[in-house]
């Protein structure tokens, strides 16, 4: 894989039949993709590969079941939006992973058709999750109006151009245009490269997007 196929989303698969990873693989070629065999494993491995996405079958290895582990992984990384595949669950448990504050985004059925598991991913990655966390804090910022207090308003705009900058910057190998990313945000050059190393930092974004990450930003104007 060449430097400019890779996507840089990280994903994290939990799926133990060898001939289904194997279609992942294929699919979501240019992803950071993370395999592990059960939900136990991803609990624990969450912290280490911070997954903007999750794919979760619901058949596991050591008789682990996905739907028992969909609440505890939500509620581990709430901001990450979680597929779910199966070939045994029926309507009525379909919709009940659909439901309720620890839900999956999507359940798609085994076999999974590429081209929609594809399609539904990038929706996942671009709208979901820490997407939708910033509508909410937005919509709450319009309810509450005046009553939003300045550091909750700086945060909230911090949170939306940082996830803007994710979007702008995943798909591309080439070295980000300071200047121009702060025009296009309405900020500063300093503004742009602290959200880059808190990004870099956060494992959202790879250390050779901006390899001065590290760096002290003091002289930058």
């Amino acid at each position: 894989m060449t430097a400019t196929e890779e996507k840089m989303a990280s994903i994290l698969i939990v799926e133990d039949d060898p001939k289904q990873l194997k279609l992942y693989v294929k699919a979501l070629r240019g992803y950071r993709l993370t395999c592990v065999s059960t939900g136990s494993i991803a609990l624990k491995s969450i912290a280490e590969t911070r997954p903007d996405l999750i794919i979760l079958d619901n058949v596991l290895d050591a008789g682990e079941r996905g739907v028992e582990f969909l609440p505890k992984l939500k509620a581990a990384a709430a901001h990450v939006p979680i597929i779910m595949i199966s070939g045994t669950l029926k309507i009525r448990e379909q919709l009940a992973a659909l439901q309720g504050p620890r839900a999956a985004h999507y359940v798609l059925e085994k076999p999974v058709d590429l081209d929609e598991l594809d399609r539904v991913v990038e929706i996942a990655l671009t709208e979901c999750g820490l997407g939708e966390t910033i509508a909410v804090l937005q919509s709450l910022e319009r309810a509450e109006k005046s009553g939003v207090s300045e550091p909750d308003r700086r945060f909230t705009e911090r949170l939306s151009r940082q996830h803007a900058l994710i979007k702008t910057l995943r798909g591309t190998a080439e070295r980000p245009n300071i200047s121009s990313l702060a025009r296009d945000c309405g900020v500063s050059r300093k503004t742009i490269i602290r959200d880059l190393q808190e990004l870099i930092q956060r494992g959202q974004l790879p250390e050779e997007i901006y390899p001065e990450w590290s760096q002290d930003d003091a002289n930058e104007e």
